[in-house]
């Protein structure tokens, strides 16, 4: 039980990571990110258009939390179909 535990850990943190980087492809880089006030420099992370929709990045991360449900349940449970918590038995 403690390695099915420690494989659904696995799974969601390398579930955050994929989902940090498939949310964050097609945006601006990180650029300049100090205060220039005279450069006129113009700050392309705020201009609309870069990047993904704010609802499509929550139907991403939406979707990868009912694959990580979905699979913890599927790892996490008892694989012999009785109860072997139940102190009945």
């Amino acid at each position: 039980m403690q390695q099915r535990i420690v494989v659904v850990i696995g799974l969601g943190v390398g579930l955050y990571f994929f989902g940090g980087w498939v949310t964050t492809r097609g945006g601006a880089g990180a650029g300049w990110v100090a205060y220039a006030p005279l450069s006129h420099a113009v700050d392309t992370a705020q201009l609309p258009g870069s990047g993904l929709h704010p609802w499509v990045r929550l139907v991403i991360w939406l979707a990868l939390i009912v694959v990580w449900v979905v699979a913890s349940v599927a790892i996490l449970r008892n694989p012999s179909g009785s109860n072997a918590d139940d102190p009945v038995q």
